[in-house]
């Protein structure tokens, strides 16, 4: 979601005086009306997205990906990487629940989970809610996004400190690929593909087909999260995951969920070559004998409905051609560190 980092004053008559350089937006220095400091994300070229702050805890940019943790007014601690939203304190429980639980409710009994990407912690504590989990490995790329996460992410301090988590600074390619055990549950907690970012590979029929695939268990389950699914934003990759995943998979189900701070609908998609059970009954009785403590969002009828997609999406759904390659990917709008270096 959104483009370029900009942090900027507001005035009293609505309008922000910035101007552009080098594809930062920075603020005017001759303007001393400033009331407070917003965060604006650049959604599309024609529309952005903007929020109050009270502070940036942290900016700056890694080896991988420009990085910034926000406080802000609304929605609380905000992670943003290369300019778009990854995770607000206030709902990141819609998404992380969304990403995490159907596919451990699916599978008759998880032991092993492994997810690429989720430095944050999040997706992590979510896992390790499931009193059959034994092991949940966690491999991010960046060492800063995960260190920052830990001082300031407070909700996950017990996540990082569990004995079950084992934390893997690795790009998750390569540590999927050195891992000797196969995983029950495979989660791609991955940041939006976006032209130079360090992700879209892992959004590739190859990866999923000669990589993912074959570090399953079998009744394996592989889910991950595909991007915008709003009416206006659902073709620009998330249609393509879904069928580049149904290359590769017997059984895949798209579902969709509003997440306030991302501004937009959110897609992910779960994928088996076992049947899927989704059914609202069961669903709720294995939250309930599974589950450490009350889930936030997500429940049964609620997940059964979020797999009704409207009919603009479903008609996309079931005509989209595109098979995800590394020579014939797509982008959401905004640019990773390596295209603007």
């Amino acid at each position: 979601m959104g483009e370029a980092l900009g942090l900027f004053p507001y005035n009293n008559n609505g309008l922000t005086k910035v101007h552009y350089e080098s594809n930062l937006l920075l603020i005017d220095q001759n303007h001393q009306e400033e009331k407070d400091t917003w965060f604006e994300e650049e959604i599309d070229v024609n529309l952005k997205w903007s929020f109050a702050l009270n502070r940036v805890l942290h900016k700056g940019t890694s080896e991988y990906q420009d990085i910034a943790l926000l406080d802000t007014k609304h929605f609380g601690k905000v992670l943003v990487i290369d300019g778009k939203m990854q995770s607000a304190e206030a709902d990141e429980f819609i998404y992380h629940e969304c990403l995490i639980h159907p596919a451990l409710l699916c599978h008759p009994n998880p032991k092993m989970v492994f997810i690429m990407g989720g430095g944050e912690g999040s997706a992590a504590r979510e896992a390790l809610r499931h009193k059959s989990i034994e092991k949940v490995v966690m491999c991010d790329i960046d060492q800063e996004v995960v260190d920052f996460c830990k001082k300031h992410l407070t909700a996950n301090h017990e996540t990082f400190r569990n004995k079950k988590l084992d934390l893997v600074i690795n790009d998750a390619k390569v540590g999927l690929e050195e891992r000797d055990e196969k995983f029950d549950i495979i989660v791609g907690d991955l940041a939006d593909p976006v032209e130079g970012g360090p992700c879209y590979q892992l959004y590739t029929k190859s990866f999923y087909q000669n990589i993912l695939k074959p570090k399953l268990t079998q009744n394996g389950i592989f889910i991950t999260q595909a991007g915008p699914a709003g009416v206006f934003t659902h073709t620009e990759v998330f249609s393509s995951i879904y069928n580049t995943i149904k290359h590769v998979f017997k059984y895949v189900r798209a579902y969709t969920a509003h997440v306030p701070s991302f501004a937009d609908t959110w897609g992910w998609v779960i994928a088996s070559d076992q049947p899927l059970c989704i059914d609202a009954g069961k669903m709720d009785k294995k939250i309930a004998d599974r589950i450490d403590g009350e889930l936030l969002y997500l429940n049964g009828p609620t997940f059964v409905s979020s797999t009704i997609l409207n009919k603009t999406i479903a008609k996309t759904l079931k005509n989209e051609t595109h098979v995800y390659t590394e020579d014939n990917a797509r982008f959401i709008h905004g640019q990773g560190v390596a295209y603007r270096i």
